[in-house]
This record gives structure tokens, sequence and C-alpha cells, in this order.
């Protein structure tokens, strides 16, 4: 068996609609004529204004940006169809706009698009129509082709970014994907279970699954007797001893059905063949084998080749060139149609974004009536125009991206933006380490810092700057404390943490609920030195900002990993912080027993790991080779505690966080500390559903969002984040999101952190506080009216 192989992403137009406020939400007005701005007479500095970033990663693409501070440049450079208020909640009517009461004030919201949405007995449909004034920064005129181009390119099969519209139900989505009129009708689920009444289906899976993993297993049994972990341990350097061949090992030791088979007596070829036969087209077999998980191979390439092999036997079906559910009604307006309600269909579909057909696409190639989206859809190579922008980003957003360059971002006011010229010309976002923000800010070396960490330390540190030693406002640099929607959390994957290769088993769970206690117990001590009144620690993962979020009054509520194997209570009230370690320790001890582990009671070590298990595991802690992160600590006092009892937890902090991101790309990390950025509606699909883990890895869905970086697979959670979906009742919504939080805490694979205070500082000097956004929100970000910002006269 072998062992398998941050920011939670969200969809990227409603990432511009939460963070810089810039887009538009929709609804038909056909007798509202698009009103014009009277032309005011508006000020023009030409002084850049710098504002100091962590770092980028380039994927500046509204198709595939992922971190927030991509998200962050293409969203200056974008529109998006949904308009959001400082509450978080839609202006439907934003073309004419609407006022709204917050924090005592009015405040008038107005956006790019109006939405209407019609809920019928069996479908709900969105009607979108955008003003008809809107050009994108080159000066092209925009229209709803646009945003049917933007459509079809994140519902193509070939998708590969974090959008997840695919997701939503779409009436026609699946008769489109599959280029057939039965599409629809097909139920992949009874036909796989009926696989042994089809031929087909057989050497389907006997040529794509069981061939080519055993073909790979022998490779990897080989590479083992020059592993220096399995060269360690006494079982498998018996084994080694025993079977010098790799074959015989592959046979004997890990994927052999025939006991009385006798591989050393036969070649390398006829062992292969023997296995070949021996699992035919059984997946599940080989499921148990290869991952303790019968139905570990059944992904998204099993269920298309299904529906192809059943499309391909029905009767009466035709070509499908277009997705049914979307529909052009004019210029300007778009409807889609989905089967069913959805609560968070909304956010999808009305947080479009008007991504420039001419620029990503190929206008040439775009004939709505004649079934050409722009692009060549549905094709192996559908992503590839769109791909060749990824770092050079255009739209109808308020500035224009000129270059990055030195590790600067650099955009130009766009004359063309809809509401007027944004009045500060240049605008750069440059990099800079967390450690440098209130520094560059301080020093003038910067006039913003997007994201401080809102530390002790460094609100000392920006004391220091102002003269009446204000710990968040003063002479020199202003602060924004603003609740994050969001959290920070330490990850454990399911997929490389675990015994016997089995994600879900008990000892598997019980081998993280071990590392998950002892870093949950440390989580008070360590938020508080380092956050003071900045953050707050949290026990389930969700932000506190959610409605959904679980409260201490709600029934079944308690600390994270805070009761032992046998389900006791691991700590007490009257418990000392001491008592609470030694507590904790001593709970872990247990889990780790029941993992499997040997523990030497003499010396009070684990001395061996179960197999698939091990003794050590690396967490990649972001904080720039300086253990400058809030769950550095929580993992440095972890670490001492696992090794008193013999585990280690070697803490990698490495100066680039790509180290880290990397890993999670592909899912080869074991556990890491991160931060997760959410969305208004606490839909879990992106982050927790089965199929969205890294699209390298079987299991995983060719329209992953890749962000399941946790590799949960559990059936039971993803029908109930499916259920969720599907009511528009809050109380049923919150009470099912507790049951998927309750799943997703059982399988240990998330210690929840921390909900922290954005921190955004402001050089009270050089930027003119006054022209400001003010109530700045969760939801209402400080860039939300940056066209009106400007730069002090000094």
């Amino acid at each position: 068996m072998k062992s398998q192989k941050l920011l939670k992403v969200v969809a990227f137009g409603l990432a511009m609609v939460l963070c810089l406020g810039i887009v538009a939400a929709c609804k038909p007005a056909e007798e509202t004529p698009t009103p014009t701005p009277a032309p005011t007479a508006r000020p023009v500095n030409n002084t850049p204004l710098v504002v100091a970033y962590q770092e980028f990663s380039q994927k500046f693409s509204p198709f595939f940006a992922t971190t927030g501070y991509d998200q962050d440049v293409a969203g200056m450079t974008q529109l998006s169809l949904m308009t959001i208020d400082r509450a978080g909640a839609i202006v439907y009517n934003a073309i004419e706009g609407e006022t709204r009461s917050y924090n005592g004030n009015d405040y008038f919201y107005s956006g790019i698009a109006d939405i209407e949405v019609e809920t019928l007995e069996t479908t709900t449909v969105y009607t979108l129509k955008m003003r008809d004034d809107i050009k994108f920064s080159d000066g092209t005129p925009a229209s709803i082709d646009d945003v049917i181009f933007y459509y079809y390119v994140v519902l193509d099969p070939a998708y590969t970014g974090a959008t997840t519209l695919s997701s939503h139900n779409i009436v026609g989505y699946e008769n489109y994907r599959y280029n057939s009129s039965k599409a629809e009708e097909i139920d992949y689920v009874p036909i796989l279970a009926d696989i042994d009444n089809n031929e087909a289906l057989q050497t389907w899976v006997a040529e794509n699954v069981i061939k080519p993993t055993l073909d790979e297993e022998l490779v990897w049994a080989e590479s083992l007797y020059t592993n220096e972990k399995y060269l360690a341990n006494a079982t498998y350097a018996a084994y080694f001893e025993q079977y010098p061949d790799r074959k015989d090992l592959l046979y004997n030791v890990f994927y052999g059905l025939d006991k009385d088979y006798d591989s050393t007596k036969h070649t390398e070829e006829e062992v292969m063949a023997k296995l070949y036969e021996e699992y035919g087209y059984d997946y599940q077999e080989m499921g148990n084998g290869y991952a303790g998980d019968p139905n570990y191979f059944v992904d998204q390439a099993m269920i298309d080749a299904i529906y192809e092999i059943a499309l391909a036997a029905a009767e009466g079906a035709a070509a499908v060139p277009n997705i049914a559910g979307i529909k052009k009604i004019d210029q300007y307006t778009v409807e889609v149609t989905t089967n069913g309600y959805s609560a968070n269909s909304i956010y999808q579909i009305g947080a479009a974004t008007l991504a420039p057909l001419h620029y990503y696409g190929d206008k040439e190639l775009y004939d709505y009536e004649n079934n050409k989206f722009g692009f060549k859809n549905r094709e192996p190579d559908a992503m590839d125009l769109i791909e060749t922008h990824t770092t050079q980003p255009l739209g109808a957003g308020a500035y224009k991206f000129e270059k990055f360059e030195n590790k600067i971002v650099y955009f130009k006011a766009n004359e063309n933006y809809w509401k007027d010229t944004p009045i500060i010309q240049n605008i750069q976002f440059k990099e800079t380490t967390s450690t440098d923000m209130v520094a560059a800010v301080g020093t003038g070396d910067a006039d913003v810092a997007s994201e401080v960490t809102g530390s002790k330390e460094r609100f000392t540190e920006i004391a220091s700057y102002n003269k009446d030693t204000n710990a968040e406002s003063g002479d020199t640099i202003t602060s924004s404390l603003v609740w994050n929607l969001g959290y920070g959390y330490i990850g454990i994957n399911a997929g490389t943490v675990n015994v016997g290769g089995s994600r879900d088993s008990e000892a598997s769970k019980n081998l993280r609920k071990g590392l998950a206690t002892i870093l949950a117990v440390y989580r008070d001590v360590v938020i508080d030195s380092y956050y003071g009144t900045a953050a707050t620690v949290i026990e389930y993962p969700i932000s506190s900002t959610s409605w959904a979020a679980p409260q201490v009054s709600d029934e079944g509520y308690r600390l994270a990993y805070s009761v032992d194997v046998d389900g006791k209570d691991i700590y007490t009230a009257d418990m000392t912080a001491t008592e609470k370690y030694d507590a904790a320790k001593n709970a872990a001890i247990g889990f780790f027993k029941a993992a499997g582990y040997t523990f030497d009671e003499a010396t009070g070590k684990f001395t061996a790991a179960p197999e698939g298990a091990k003794l050590e595991y690396e967490i990649i802690i972001p904080g720039q080779g300086k253990g400058d992160h809030p769950n550095f600590q929580v993992a440095s006092n972890a670490e001492a505690v696992l090794d008193s009892i013999g585990i280690k937890l070697i803490i990698n902090d490495p100066a680039d966080s790509n180290v880290l991101w990397n890993k999670l790309d592909v899912g080869a990390q074991e556990l890491w500390t991160a931060a997760w950025g959410s969305t208004i509606d606490p839909d879990m699909y992106q982050v927790y559903y089965s199929t969205n883990i890294a699209k390298s890895l079987p299991g995983a869905a060719s329209n992953s969002s890749g962000s399941n970086h946790y590799q949960i697979m559990d059936k039971e959670l993803d029908d109930l984040i499916m259920e969720a979906r599907k009511s528009a009742d809050q109380t049923y919504r919150k009470t099912t999101y507790k049951a998927c939080l309750d799943i997703i805490m059982d399988w240990a694979v998330e210690i929840p952190s921390y909900q922290r205070k954005n921190v955004i500082i402001f050089s009270t000097k050089s930027v003119d506080l006054d022209t400001l956004t003010k109530d700045i929100t969760t939801y209402w970000g400080w860039m939300a009216e940056i066209e009106n910002l400007q730069m002090t006269a000094g």
C-alpha cells in the first residue's frame, strides 16, 4: 500500500465584490433608461499611490487568479455584474441605484447591472441586464456577449480555474458537456453498479485504471529499496531481504491475491499479467489495495467514460451545441436558468466577470446565433488562448494594468471607467514582506499597507511612528480595523497523514486527532500573545462573521479537539494552563495508541508507527523564514511536546511562501497553516466536496476547484453540502452546516485557529483621508470607491 501523495479561494467575480467593491448586481428594468453621470470637474493627482502588498503569484487573470493578492491585481482592472452593500446584501436595482442606511449614515449604491430572480416550480431564472454605456479600458464597448463568453469559458470541460459555476445545475449543462441530448437522462451510479454486465465499461476500467495503476506501483515498489524510511523499518527490511526483485515485492507484499502463486518462478511480464488478470476490472479491489477506499478511482475520468459509453448506445440522441439554460435576450441582457433552487447560485451567476471577449478570446470565433462562443470550446486546447493573458489583465475596471516589474505592479487610471476617470493617475502595488509593512508606510516608502498583521508587535511599531503614541492612529499612520471575512487554520492532509493509506479509517482519524489535540491546546495563549484584541480563537472551521458559525449557546457546541479517544472531556473548568497541556498530551498518547503506534511505557515514547504512518511529519508555515506567523509558536510548542513522546514535528518556515502553495497545488503537503478568505454565503462545496481535491490526484473532477487541500472525501458530507444549497431556510441551512462542521472535525483535517481583524494602514501625511471610503466593512473594502481617493496637496 502506497502512502498517497492555502487561502480559501473564492469565485473571482465575488472576490472583487467583497475586496474591491467596484462591481455590480442585476435586475431587468426595461422602462428605466441608463442614467448618465453628470460631468463634474475633478482634480488630477499625478503622484503615484504606492500600496504595500504581500507576494504575488502573477496569475492576474479573472479566470485563473487564486490568491487574494493576485485577485486584487486583476480586480483593479475588472468589473463584475454584482453590487454588494456595506452589510453584504445584494443591490438588485444597481443601474438606477439604491440608497441604504448603514451605521446611522445613508449611502447610495450603484453598479453596472440589475438582477432579477424568479423561482418557479422546478427551476430558478436569473435575469441580468447591464448598462449600455460600459467600455473596456482600451475603448472597446462592452456587451452581454462578454458575459456569455465568460460563462462558457468557466463551464468548459477544459477549464482549470477555481470558479465552480459548473456545480450549480444550469439547465442543459450536462447535455452540453457531453454533447448529447440524452446526457441529463443518465445516472452513472447504477451503470457503474452494473459493471458486471457492461463489457465496454469493463474494458475501460481494465485499460485506464487497473493496468496503469499496477504499472505505476511496480516502479514505486522498486523505489522502496533505496528509501531510507522503509530501510529503517525492520518489517520492510525483512521484506527486501526475502524479495530482492521488485515484482515479487509488489505481488507478495502489496497486491497479489493468489496465495499459492509463486512469483519468484515467473518473469516480470508474467507476474504483471497475472496481476492484470486477478484484478480484471475490479476498481473497488484496486481502490482498497491502493488507498484503502473501494471508490478511490471513481473520479471524473471514470464518470466521463460511463457517459460516453452510455451515450454511444443511446437511441435518438442529438448533438448539443449550446447550454440551454444560458440565453441571450438582447445586446445587454442574459437569462440563466437552473434546475431547482440553490441559495448560493446567485453569487456565482450574478458575480460573473465582464471579461473582454476581444482580448481573452477571439471575436472571429464568436457568433451566438450559430453557437460559437469566442474560443475553441469543448476542444482539448480550449484554454490555450485565454491562458496567454494570465499575467496581463485587461477589463473595464477603474485602472489599467501596465506591467509587473521588479516586484511592483504598475496601474494607470482608466479614462473609460464608467463612473469617472480616477483622480489618482498612477497606482503601484509593491511586494513587501509582512514584517516590513508598517515601516514602509511609516518611512514614506508606501502610502498604504493592504494587509498588516494585527499583532501586538505591529501595533507597537505603529505607535512608534505616531507622536501621540496611539497604537492605531496618529499624525503619521492611520489604521482601519474590520473583522475579516475569513479565518486562520492549521491543516492536516488526510491523503498524506493516515494509517495504511486509508484516509477515512478510525486509525487514520485517531492519528490526526492526536496531532490536532496537541496543536489545539496552545491556541489560546499564543493567539492572545500575538494578536491581543485584534483576534479571537475560534472552535469551528468557519469565519465567526458568518451567520452559519456555531455559537456557544447552540446545542452540541464544544471546544475544538477537547475530548479523548473514549469521547470523554479532556479538560475541566478549574484546570490551570499547565494542567491543560498535560491533559492534552495524555489524550494525544491515547489517540496515537488507538492509531496503532507502539508505545514504550518505560520511556514514555512511541517507538514505531503503524503501516503507512510515520514518527515524523512536516508542517509548513509561511512565516517568510522569520517565524512571523500567528501559528508559528503554536507549532513550536507542539513540536516540543510531540518530541517528548517520540514523534517529530518538523517546522518548515520557507522564505518563499510558494513552497507551500506549490505543494498544495499537487496535494503533497502533510501539515500546514494558512488562512481562508470566505464568501458571503457559507457554501462549503469549493473546499470540502470530495472531487475538489488537487486536479492531479485520482478522484478529482476534471473541473475540480483544487481547493480541498485536506483531501477529505466523505459521501455524507458531500450530500449535506448539496442539501444545504437547496434550501432558502437559513435556520435549516445553519443546522445542516453544523452537521458538516462536525464531520470535518471528526476527520481531524483542520484545526480552526483564529478570527482576526483586517488591519489596513494609511499614511496620514500622504493620503487625503477625507476622500477615503467611509464606513469600511467586511464587504465594502477601502478600494470600493478608489476612483475618488486623493493624495494630500503636500
